[in-house]
């Protein structure tokens, strides 16, 4: 039984959505069977219980492991490889990223005093993780956490606020678009160089990769224009049966703000028409009022559906250092 190892608990921050408790916690039973939480009965367990986790997760949409002996980024990136889900390439995303060991990568690089906006992962290209992990390898001397927000819940009060906004994003999608500079840029939160975003420091082969992606590029003296879309901004997920606000549109208009990059310019509506700023700020309003932000602790493994959540980050004090990693 997964309860003899896995105890579900409740903290301050959670909501309750008809049933859904978002996110769901789980702790090591300490009235269990296996009383002893080592790191590779943790790992046993994972491997053992998969289908019930992942049923978890299907339902709550974010699942929180704490408490368990998760103390390295190698500790990580085994809890990874034992839920055994397929690696996703970090191909056209805009987050500056360092590979630490295996699977496992640095959360976005960019500076604590930025605020990362509400996305899901590269919902901007048309290959995007189903799965993210998060880890806290160090906890933030203050702020710093990883608010989540269930996509559907977003999708239904904008549409019930704003129909012809919503109409219209599920009429057109969107279009992105944005200057990348040769080398990565770690003063920016979307400072990913074109040689990283594509990995390669062949033009030809960048334009190959960025038309696999659907996006076109525009080569500039000093990098490249990237052009995405039309996309849509509003997917179906099927196995669930409801639709979701799944784009990055609050992020690009609000947050893609660099030396190279206008947020303004970062989002249209997909037949090339400006975005409503009223509306979008509405938008924001909304993730801000149905997130959770739950502060890290050291240890804590936060597994994120991709499809069914969005993400966003909060500034902090150092140190803090959160590891990431990216699955099909």
């Amino acid at each position: 039984m997964p309860q003899n190892f896995f105890k579900e608990i409740e903290i301050p921050q959670q909501k309750h959505y008809k049933g859904i408790i978002f996110p769901k916690v789980l702790s090591p039973n300490p009235n269990g069977l296996q009383v002893s939480a080592t790191f590779s009965v943790l790992i046993e367990a994972i491997k053992e219980h998969k289908p019930w986790l992942e049923s978890i997760l299907h339902q709550s949409g974010a699942l929180l492991f704490r408490g368990f002996p998760i103390v390295s980024a190698s500790d990580f990136n085994d809890v990874v490889e034992a839920f055994g889900f397929d690696e996703l390439p970090y191909v056209g995303g805009a987050a500056p990223r360092t590979n630490v060991v295996g699977r496992v990568f640095t959360a976005n690089e960019s500076p604590p005093d930025q605020k990362i906006p509400f996305h899901h992962e590269m919902a901007q290209v048309p290959e995007y993780p189903a799965k993210l992990f998060f880890f806290c390898e160090i906890e933030p001397g203050s702020g710093g956490e990883t608010p989540i927000v269930l996509s559907h819940i977003v999708y239904e009060r904008m549409k019930e606020k704003h129909p012809e906004f919503v109409e219209k994003l599920e009429k057109h999608g969107l279009i992105y678009v944005r200057i990348l500079g040769e080398e990565d840029d770690p003063s920016s939160p979307i400072g990913r160089g074109w040689k990283s975003t594509f990995l390669t420091k062949d033009k030809n082969v960048a334009e190959e990769r960025a038309a696999k992606l659907g996006m076109k590029l525009e080569w500039k003296e000093d990098g490249v224009k990237t052009i995405m879309g039309p996309i849509p901004a509003i997917k179906f997920d099927q196995t669930r049966e409801r639709k979701i606000w799944f784009n990055s549109m609050v992020a690009a208009y609000t947050g893609w703000k660099d030396s190279r990059n206008d947020p303004i310019n970062a989002v249209t509506y997909g037949d090339g028409s400006p975005l409503p700023a009223d509306d979008v700020f509405d938008c924001l309003r909304i993730l801000e009022e149905e997130s959770v932000a739950i502060p890290w602790q050291k240890g804590d493994v936060l597994l994120i559906d991709n499809l069914a959540v969005l993400h966003s980050r909060r500034p902090f004090d150092p140190p803090r250092r959160i590891l990431a990693s990216l699955c099909k």
